[in-house]
Protein backbone atom coordinates (compact mmCIF):
# COMPACT_ATOMS: atom_id res chain seq x y z
CA UNK A 1 0.00 0.00 0.00
CA UNK A 2 2.82 2.07 -0.71
CA UNK A 3 1.86 5.88 -1.41
CA UNK A 4 -1.44 5.56 0.09
CA UNK A 5 -2.53 7.39 3.54
CA UNK A 6 -2.14 10.83 4.40
CA UNK A 7 0.50 12.89 2.34
CA UNK A 8 0.60 16.03 0.94
CA UNK A 9 1.44 15.48 -2.44
CA UNK A 10 1.87 19.28 -4.13
CA UNK A 11 3.53 21.32 -1.58
CA UNK A 12 3.50 24.16 -3.75
CA UNK A 13 -0.25 24.03 -4.04
CA UNK A 14 -0.40 23.80 -0.31
CA UNK A 15 1.65 26.47 0.46
CA UNK A 16 -0.31 28.45 -1.86
CA UNK A 17 -3.31 27.61 0.00
CA UNK A 18 -1.80 28.36 3.32
CA UNK A 19 -0.82 31.72 2.65
CA UNK A 20 -4.43 32.93 0.85
CA UNK A 21 -5.81 30.95 4.61
CA UNK A 22 -3.37 33.56 6.08
CA UNK A 23 -4.38 36.78 3.91
CA UNK A 24 -8.11 35.62 5.26
CA UNK A 25 -7.12 35.25 8.28
CA UNK A 26 -5.33 38.65 8.98
CA UNK A 27 -8.13 40.11 7.26
CA UNK A 28 -10.53 38.88 9.73
CA UNK A 29 -8.28 40.20 12.36
CA UNK A 30 -7.48 43.31 10.73
CA UNK A 31 -11.17 44.37 9.91
CA UNK A 32 -12.75 43.02 13.01
CA UNK A 33 -14.60 46.27 13.75
CA UNK A 34 -16.88 45.61 10.52
CA UNK A 35 -17.03 41.59 11.38
CA UNK A 36 -19.77 41.32 14.59
CA UNK A 37 -21.56 38.69 15.39
CA UNK A 38 -24.32 37.54 12.81
CA UNK A 39 -26.80 34.49 13.34
CA UNK A 40 -26.06 31.13 11.69
CA UNK A 41 -27.68 30.66 8.47
CA UNK A 42 -30.14 28.28 8.71
CA UNK A 43 -28.62 25.71 6.69
CA UNK A 44 -25.43 25.36 8.77
CA UNK A 45 -25.44 21.66 9.37
CA UNK A 46 -25.51 21.18 6.16
CA UNK A 47 -22.30 23.34 5.06
CA UNK A 48 -20.16 21.35 7.97
CA UNK A 49 -21.15 18.01 7.16
CA UNK A 50 -18.10 16.07 6.60
CA UNK A 51 -17.23 15.02 3.03
CA UNK A 52 -16.14 10.99 2.63
CA UNK A 53 -14.06 11.48 -0.35
CA UNK A 54 -10.90 14.04 -0.18
CA UNK A 55 -11.68 17.81 -1.16
CA UNK A 56 -8.27 18.86 -1.38
CA UNK A 57 -6.68 22.05 0.02
CA UNK A 58 -8.46 24.66 -2.14
CA UNK A 59 -11.72 23.44 -1.24
CA UNK A 60 -11.69 23.15 2.58
CA UNK A 61 -10.40 26.84 2.64
CA UNK A 62 -12.87 27.93 0.15
CA UNK A 63 -15.08 26.52 3.34
CA UNK A 64 -13.27 28.17 5.84
CA UNK A 65 -13.74 31.91 4.24
CA UNK A 66 -17.34 31.31 3.31
CA UNK A 67 -18.49 29.24 6.19
CA UNK A 68 -16.09 29.56 9.43
CA UNK A 69 -14.95 33.11 9.49
CA UNK A 70 -18.18 35.14 9.15
CA UNK A 71 -19.90 32.83 11.83
CA UNK A 72 -17.89 33.46 14.85
CA UNK A 73 -18.45 34.10 18.71
CA UNK A 74 -18.51 38.04 18.15
CA UNK A 75 -16.00 38.44 20.71
CA UNK A 76 -13.45 39.75 18.76
CA UNK A 77 -15.66 43.01 18.28
CA UNK A 78 -14.76 46.30 19.78
CA UNK A 79 -18.21 46.56 20.68
CA UNK A 80 -18.83 43.33 22.23
CA UNK A 81 -18.80 42.69 26.18
CA UNK A 82 -21.17 39.58 26.74
CA UNK A 83 -20.22 37.58 29.74
CA UNK A 84 -16.65 37.89 30.51
CA UNK A 85 -14.91 36.93 27.04
CA UNK A 86 -11.54 37.54 26.29
CA UNK A 87 -10.78 39.75 22.71
CA UNK A 88 -7.80 37.76 21.09
CA UNK A 89 -4.65 38.98 19.42
CA UNK A 90 -2.94 39.04 16.22
CA UNK A 91 -0.14 37.71 17.98
CA UNK A 92 -1.94 34.69 18.49
CA UNK A 93 -1.98 34.13 14.63
CA UNK A 94 1.88 34.07 14.77
CA UNK A 95 2.13 31.59 18.19
CA UNK A 96 -0.48 29.31 16.27
CA UNK A 97 1.37 28.81 13.11
CA UNK A 98 4.45 28.32 15.25
CA UNK A 99 2.57 25.70 17.56
CA UNK A 100 1.03 24.15 14.88
CA UNK A 101 4.73 23.35 13.48
CA UNK A 102 6.31 21.99 16.09
CA UNK A 103 3.24 19.70 17.69
CA UNK A 104 5.14 19.75 21.08
CA UNK A 105 3.30 17.44 23.66
CA UNK A 106 3.86 19.64 27.19
CA UNK A 107 3.18 16.81 29.14
CA UNK A 108 6.94 16.27 29.87
CA UNK A 109 10.37 14.96 28.43
CA UNK A 110 13.23 17.34 27.32
CA UNK A 111 12.69 20.01 24.63
CA UNK A 112 12.38 23.94 24.84
CA UNK A 113 8.55 24.19 24.88
CA UNK A 114 8.88 22.98 28.68
CA UNK A 115 11.38 25.63 29.43
CA UNK A 116 8.99 28.30 27.95
CA UNK A 117 6.11 27.15 30.10
CA UNK A 118 8.21 27.21 33.41
CA UNK A 119 9.32 30.91 32.18
CA UNK A 120 5.72 32.17 31.42
CA UNK A 121 4.68 30.38 34.83
CA UNK A 122 7.72 32.25 36.71
CA UNK A 123 6.92 35.73 35.05
CA UNK A 124 2.72 35.13 36.30
CA UNK A 125 4.11 34.29 39.66
CA UNK A 126 6.04 37.63 40.34
CA UNK A 127 3.43 39.65 38.86
CA UNK A 128 1.03 37.69 40.99
CA UNK A 129 3.34 38.46 44.38
CA UNK A 130 3.81 34.82 44.96
CA UNK A 131 7.24 33.83 46.12
CA UNK A 132 9.87 32.31 44.43
CA UNK A 133 9.73 28.23 43.63
CA UNK A 134 5.75 28.45 43.68
CA UNK A 135 4.25 26.15 41.26
CA UNK A 136 2.10 26.77 38.22
CA UNK A 137 0.61 24.99 35.43
CA UNK A 138 -0.97 25.68 31.91
CA UNK A 139 -4.18 24.50 31.69
CA UNK A 140 -7.68 25.04 30.05
CA UNK A 141 -9.07 27.90 32.42
CA UNK A 142 -10.13 28.33 36.12
CA UNK A 143 -12.43 25.57 35.88
CA UNK A 144 -9.34 23.06 35.55
CA UNK A 145 -7.52 25.14 37.53
CA UNK A 146 -9.95 25.29 40.26
CA UNK A 147 -10.01 21.46 40.03
CA UNK A 148 -6.63 21.17 40.59
CA UNK A 149 -6.07 22.97 43.75
CA UNK A 150 -9.06 22.24 45.47
CA UNK A 151 -7.23 18.61 44.91
CA UNK A 152 -3.98 19.74 46.45
CA UNK A 153 -5.92 21.61 49.05
CA UNK A 154 -8.18 18.24 49.88
CA UNK A 155 -4.21 16.24 50.18
CA UNK A 156 -3.32 18.62 53.13
CA UNK A 157 -5.81 17.80 55.41
CA UNK A 158 -6.50 13.72 53.84
CA UNK A 159 -2.48 12.58 53.27
CA UNK A 160 -4.10 9.20 52.35
CA UNK A 161 -6.86 10.33 50.06
CA UNK A 162 -5.33 9.24 46.84
CA UNK A 163 -5.02 6.00 47.72
CA UNK A 164 -8.35 5.69 50.71
CA UNK A 165 -10.58 7.89 49.17
CA UNK A 166 -12.53 10.22 51.07
CA UNK A 167 -14.70 7.74 52.56
CA UNK A 168 -17.22 9.22 55.27
CA UNK A 169 -14.81 12.65 55.93
CA UNK A 170 -17.39 15.83 55.45
CA UNK A 171 -15.25 18.30 54.37
CA UNK A 172 -15.95 21.80 53.93
CA UNK A 173 -15.14 24.83 51.77
CA UNK A 174 -16.24 28.55 52.49
CA UNK A 175 -17.42 30.93 49.44
CA UNK A 176 -19.00 34.16 49.27
CA UNK A 177 -22.22 34.10 48.09
CA UNK A 178 -21.91 34.84 43.93
CA UNK A 179 -18.92 32.66 44.02
CA UNK A 180 -18.10 31.78 40.57
CA UNK A 181 -19.85 28.29 39.23
CA UNK A 182 -16.42 26.84 38.93
CA UNK A 183 -16.14 26.16 42.54
CA UNK A 184 -19.21 24.66 42.52
CA UNK A 185 -18.62 22.03 39.94
CA UNK A 186 -15.04 21.70 41.37
CA UNK A 187 -16.28 20.44 44.72
CA UNK A 188 -19.07 18.47 42.91
CA UNK A 189 -16.29 16.60 40.59
CA UNK A 190 -13.97 15.71 43.75
CA UNK A 191 -16.61 14.20 45.65
CA UNK A 192 -16.93 17.13 48.35
CA UNK A 193 -20.81 18.10 47.47
CA UNK A 194 -22.56 20.97 46.93
CA UNK A 195 -24.16 20.84 49.97
CA UNK A 196 -20.84 21.46 51.79
CA UNK A 197 -20.13 24.38 50.03
CA UNK A 198 -21.26 27.03 52.73
CA UNK A 199 -21.65 30.36 51.37
CA UNK A 200 -20.42 32.87 53.31
CA UNK A 201 -22.49 35.97 53.72
CA UNK A 202 -21.30 39.41 52.26
CA UNK A 203 -20.41 42.63 53.98
CA UNK A 204 -20.04 45.72 51.56
CA UNK A 205 -19.86 42.95 48.94
CA UNK A 206 -17.00 41.45 50.61
CA UNK A 207 -16.87 37.70 52.61
CA UNK A 208 -17.75 38.94 56.08
CA UNK A 209 -14.48 37.46 58.22
CA UNK A 210 -16.67 36.73 61.32
CA UNK A 211 -19.33 35.01 59.86
CA UNK A 212 -16.92 32.96 57.94
CA UNK A 213 -15.27 32.29 61.76
CA UNK A 214 -18.98 31.43 62.76
CA UNK A 215 -19.57 28.86 60.16
CA UNK A 216 -15.99 27.40 60.72
CA UNK A 217 -16.77 26.63 64.22
CA UNK A 218 -20.19 25.35 63.41
CA UNK A 219 -19.23 23.03 61.10
CA UNK A 220 -16.34 21.71 63.59
CA UNK A 221 -18.92 21.16 66.38
CA UNK A 222 -20.96 18.99 63.97
CA UNK A 223 -18.24 16.69 62.89
CA UNK A 224 -17.18 18.44 59.90
CA UNK A 225 -13.77 18.81 58.22
CA UNK A 226 -13.51 22.57 57.10
CA UNK A 227 -10.67 22.92 54.91
CA UNK A 228 -10.75 25.67 52.27
CA UNK A 229 -12.03 29.09 51.71
CA UNK A 230 -12.44 30.53 48.33
CA UNK A 231 -11.90 34.40 47.64
CA UNK A 232 -13.14 36.38 44.66
CA UNK A 233 -10.93 38.76 43.28
CA UNK A 234 -13.31 39.92 40.36
CA UNK A 235 -17.33 38.57 40.64
CA UNK A 236 -18.64 37.42 37.74
CA UNK A 237 -21.65 39.68 37.98
CA UNK A 238 -20.29 42.46 39.54
CA UNK A 239 -16.51 42.41 39.61
CA UNK A 240 -16.18 43.00 43.00
CA UNK A 241 -13.12 42.15 45.31
CA UNK A 242 -12.92 40.24 48.81
CA UNK A 243 -9.93 41.76 51.02
CA UNK A 244 -7.75 39.36 50.64
CA UNK A 245 -5.48 40.22 52.69
CA UNK A 246 -8.20 39.58 55.88
CA UNK A 247 -9.25 36.57 53.99
CA UNK A 248 -5.77 35.74 54.32
CA UNK A 249 -5.23 36.18 58.00
CA UNK A 250 -8.65 35.04 58.51
CA UNK A 251 -7.53 31.34 56.48
CA UNK A 252 -4.45 31.45 58.54
CA UNK A 253 -6.28 31.80 61.65
CA UNK A 254 -9.36 29.43 61.03
CA UNK A 255 -6.71 26.46 59.07
CA UNK A 256 -7.85 26.98 55.68
CA UNK A 257 -6.32 27.17 52.42
CA UNK A 258 -7.19 30.31 50.87
CA UNK A 259 -7.76 29.85 47.01
CA UNK A 260 -8.84 32.90 44.90
CA UNK A 261 -10.73 32.96 41.67
CA UNK A 262 -8.82 35.27 40.08
CA UNK A 263 -10.29 34.68 36.19
CA UNK A 264 -10.13 37.73 35.47
CA UNK A 265 -10.10 40.13 38.34
CA UNK A 266 -6.08 39.20 39.83
CA UNK A 267 -4.64 41.00 36.35
CA UNK A 268 -5.91 44.21 38.43
CA UNK A 269 -2.32 43.51 39.58
CA UNK A 270 -0.36 45.24 36.66
CA UNK A 271 -3.21 47.34 36.32
CA UNK A 272 -2.96 51.40 37.55
CA UNK A 273 -4.33 52.91 40.52
CA UNK A 274 -6.74 52.82 42.17
CA UNK A 275 -7.50 49.39 40.14
CA UNK A 276 -4.21 47.40 41.37
CA UNK A 277 -5.42 47.92 44.72
CA UNK A 278 -8.62 45.54 44.43
CA UNK A 279 -6.60 42.89 44.14
CA UNK A 280 -3.62 43.39 47.55
CA UNK A 281 -2.95 40.07 49.27
CA UNK A 282 -3.70 37.78 46.14
CA UNK A 283 -0.08 36.63 47.05
CA UNK A 284 -0.46 35.54 50.10
CA UNK A 285 -2.70 32.96 48.50
CA UNK A 286 -1.99 28.80 49.16
CA UNK A 287 -3.91 28.55 45.41
CA UNK A 288 -5.11 31.05 42.75
CA UNK A 289 -6.88 30.36 39.48
CA UNK A 290 -6.91 32.64 36.60
CA UNK A 291 -7.09 33.10 33.05
CA UNK A 292 -4.90 34.75 29.96
CA UNK A 293 -7.86 34.19 27.37
CA UNK A 294 -9.80 37.11 29.59
CA UNK A 295 -8.36 39.72 30.67
CA UNK A 296 -4.50 39.22 29.10
CA UNK A 297 -6.40 38.80 25.71
CA UNK A 298 -4.31 35.70 24.04
CA UNK A 299 -6.73 33.39 22.55
CA UNK A 300 -8.70 30.25 23.84
CA UNK A 301 -7.83 28.41 25.49
CA UNK A 302 -5.27 29.31 28.42
CA UNK A 303 -5.06 29.48 31.94
CA UNK A 304 -3.15 28.74 34.81
CA UNK A 305 -3.09 26.98 38.43
CA UNK A 306 -1.04 29.08 40.34
CA UNK A 307 0.03 26.96 44.00
CA UNK A 308 2.41 28.32 47.01
CA UNK A 309 3.56 24.82 47.58
CA UNK A 310 5.11 23.11 45.05
CA UNK A 311 5.38 19.50 46.98
CA UNK A 312 1.72 19.78 47.51
CA UNK A 313 0.84 20.49 44.10
CA UNK A 314 3.46 17.92 42.53
CA UNK A 315 1.95 15.14 45.64
CA UNK A 316 -1.56 15.92 44.53
CA UNK A 317 -1.19 14.33 40.69
CA UNK A 318 2.20 12.51 40.58
CA UNK A 319 2.00 9.55 39.40
CA UNK A 320 4.88 8.04 36.84
CA UNK A 321 4.18 4.52 35.11
CA UNK A 322 7.25 2.27 33.73
CA UNK A 323 7.15 4.07 30.31
CA UNK A 324 7.17 7.70 31.38
CA UNK A 325 10.20 6.82 33.52
CA UNK A 326 12.50 9.74 32.92
CA UNK A 327 16.08 9.98 32.25
CA UNK A 328 19.04 11.36 33.53
CA UNK A 329 19.84 12.47 29.52
CA UNK A 330 18.13 12.32 26.39
CA UNK A 331 14.50 13.06 25.65
CA UNK A 332 13.58 11.45 28.44
CA UNK A 333 15.29 13.98 30.77
CA UNK A 334 13.78 17.70 31.80
CA UNK A 335 12.57 16.81 34.89
CA UNK A 336 10.28 18.18 35.95
CA UNK A 337 7.45 17.21 33.96
CA UNK A 338 4.24 19.07 34.06
CA UNK A 339 1.79 15.74 33.96
CA UNK A 340 2.99 15.70 37.74
CA UNK A 341 0.97 18.33 38.03
CA UNK A 342 -1.77 18.16 36.71
CA UNK A 343 -4.88 16.49 35.31
CA UNK A 344 -4.01 15.97 31.44
CA UNK A 345 -0.97 13.78 30.53
CA UNK A 346 -1.33 15.09 26.56
CA UNK A 347 -0.91 18.78 26.57
CA UNK A 348 -1.13 21.84 23.62
CA UNK A 349 1.87 24.66 23.73
CA UNK A 350 -0.25 27.23 25.59
CA UNK A 351 2.77 29.31 26.57
CA UNK A 352 3.54 30.15 23.24
CA UNK A 353 0.76 32.56 22.80
CA UNK A 354 1.27 34.21 26.13
CA UNK A 355 5.20 34.45 25.60
CA UNK A 356 4.52 35.60 21.91
CA UNK A 357 2.14 38.13 22.85
CA UNK A 358 4.59 39.72 25.96
CA UNK A 359 7.40 39.64 23.62
CA UNK A 360 5.76 41.62 21.11
CA UNK A 361 3.84 44.34 23.25
CA UNK A 362 5.88 44.48 25.81
CA UNK A 363 3.98 43.96 29.61
CA UNK A 364 3.54 48.26 29.66
CA UNK A 365 0.75 47.84 26.86
CA UNK A 366 -1.53 45.20 28.83
CA UNK A 367 -1.29 47.15 31.91
CA UNK A 368 -2.76 50.26 29.70
CA UNK A 369 -5.59 47.94 28.39
CA UNK A 370 -6.39 46.63 31.32
CA UNK A 371 -6.61 50.32 32.99
CA UNK A 372 -8.79 51.01 29.78
CA UNK A 373 -11.11 48.61 30.00
CA UNK A 374 -11.73 49.48 33.97
CA UNK A 375 -11.46 53.23 33.19
CA UNK A 376 -14.51 52.73 30.17
CA UNK A 377 -17.01 50.60 32.60
CA UNK A 378 -16.29 53.90 34.18
CA UNK A 379 -17.34 55.92 31.72
CA UNK A 380 -20.09 53.60 30.36
CA UNK A 381 -21.68 54.06 33.95
CA UNK A 382 -21.11 58.09 33.61
CA UNK A 383 -22.97 57.65 29.91
CA UNK A 384 -25.69 55.55 31.82
CA UNK A 385 -26.85 57.86 34.39
CA UNK A 386 -26.43 61.16 31.52
CA UNK A 387 -29.55 59.05 30.42
CA UNK A 388 -32.81 60.58 31.99
CA UNK A 389 -34.46 57.10 32.16
CA UNK A 390 -31.26 54.77 32.62
CA UNK A 391 -29.96 53.40 36.29
CA UNK A 392 -27.35 51.85 37.49
CA UNK A 393 -27.70 48.12 39.06
CA UNK A 394 -24.48 48.61 41.32
CA UNK A 395 -21.79 51.13 41.19
CA UNK A 396 -18.75 50.01 38.88
CA UNK A 397 -15.60 49.05 40.92
CA UNK A 398 -13.83 47.43 38.35
CA UNK A 399 -14.63 47.17 34.75
CA UNK A 400 -18.37 45.70 34.90
CA UNK A 401 -20.86 47.79 34.65
CA UNK A 402 -24.72 46.46 35.23
CA UNK A 403 -27.26 48.91 34.38
CA UNK A 404 -31.41 49.01 33.96
CA UNK A 405 -32.23 50.65 30.60
CA UNK A 406 -35.32 51.89 31.53
CA UNK A 407 -35.74 52.79 35.78
CA UNK A 408 -38.86 54.35 35.39
CA UNK A 409 -40.79 51.23 34.76
CA UNK A 410 -41.99 48.38 37.08
CA UNK A 411 -39.30 45.97 37.54
CA UNK A 412 -40.99 43.27 35.47
CA UNK A 413 -41.47 45.44 33.05
CA UNK A 414 -38.19 46.40 33.01
CA UNK A 415 -36.70 43.20 32.77
CA UNK A 416 -38.53 42.70 29.63
CA UNK A 417 -37.42 45.98 28.38
CA UNK A 418 -33.72 44.80 28.90
CA UNK A 419 -33.73 41.43 27.98
CA UNK A 420 -35.36 42.69 24.64
CA UNK A 421 -32.60 45.51 24.12
CA UNK A 422 -29.70 42.69 24.63
CA UNK A 423 -31.36 40.19 22.01
CA UNK A 424 -32.41 43.27 19.64
CA UNK A 425 -28.52 45.09 19.95
CA UNK A 426 -27.04 41.66 19.44
CA UNK A 427 -28.89 40.41 16.08
CA UNK A 428 -27.94 43.90 14.98
CA UNK A 429 -24.31 43.68 15.34
CA UNK A 430 -24.28 47.09 17.11
CA UNK A 431 -22.80 45.85 20.56
CA UNK A 432 -23.02 42.99 22.46
CA UNK A 433 -24.44 43.23 26.34
CA UNK A 434 -25.23 40.08 28.14
CA UNK A 435 -27.85 40.12 31.27
CA UNK A 436 -27.98 39.29 34.72
CA UNK A 437 -30.20 40.07 37.91
CA UNK A 438 -29.78 42.70 40.21
CA UNK A 439 -32.31 43.81 42.54
CA UNK A 440 -34.74 41.49 41.31
CA UNK A 441 -34.54 42.44 37.86
CA UNK A 442 -32.80 41.43 34.83
CA UNK A 443 -30.50 44.28 33.52
CA UNK A 444 -27.95 44.53 30.89
CA UNK A 445 -24.56 44.17 31.83
CA UNK A 446 -20.87 44.90 30.01
CA UNK A 447 -17.73 43.18 31.65
CA UNK A 448 -15.58 45.30 29.72
CA UNK A 449 -12.42 42.63 29.07
CA UNK A 450 -11.90 43.61 25.27
CA UNK A 451 -8.47 45.94 24.36
CA UNK A 452 -10.49 47.37 21.16
CA UNK A 453 -12.96 49.31 22.77
CA UNK A 454 -13.31 53.08 22.86
CA UNK A 455 -15.25 55.37 24.28
CA UNK A 456 -16.71 56.02 21.13
CA UNK A 457 -17.84 52.31 21.16
CA UNK A 458 -19.20 52.96 24.84
CA UNK A 459 -21.02 56.20 23.77
CA UNK A 460 -22.89 54.82 20.36
CA UNK A 461 -24.00 51.40 22.24
CA UNK A 462 -25.50 53.24 24.90
CA UNK A 463 -27.26 55.75 22.54
CA UNK A 464 -28.66 52.49 20.44
CA UNK A 465 -29.77 51.17 23.83
CA UNK A 466 -31.61 54.60 25.23
CA UNK A 467 -32.77 53.98 21.02
CA UNK A 468 -34.21 50.75 21.35
CA UNK A 469 -35.43 50.81 24.89
CA UNK A 470 -38.03 54.02 23.44
CA UNK A 471 -39.50 52.07 21.71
Amino acid sequence: MAGKGIKTQDWAAFREEAQRMLEAALDQMQQAAERPWQPVPEDIDARYAVTAEAQGPQAAVDRIIRDVLPYHGGNTHPRFWGWVQGSGLATDLIASVAAAAVNANMGGRDHGANYMERAVVDWTRRKMGMPEGASGLLVTGTSQATVIAFQAARLRVMKDLRKRGQGGVRLTAYAGEGVHNATLKAVELLGIGSDNLRKVPLKDGQIDCAALAAMVAEDKAAGALPFLVVGTAGSVDLGLYDDLNALADAASELGLWLHVDGAFGAWTRIAAEPWRSLSDGIGRADSIALDFHKWMYVGYDCGMALLRNEDEHRAAFSARPSYLEGAERGLAGGEPWFCDYGIDLSRGNRALKIWTALETYGEAAFSEAITGNCALAAYMAAQVEAQPEMALGAPVVSNVCVFTARSDLAPEKQSEVNARVAQTLQESGEAVFSTTRSQGRVMLRAAITNHRSREADVAAAVAAVAREAAV
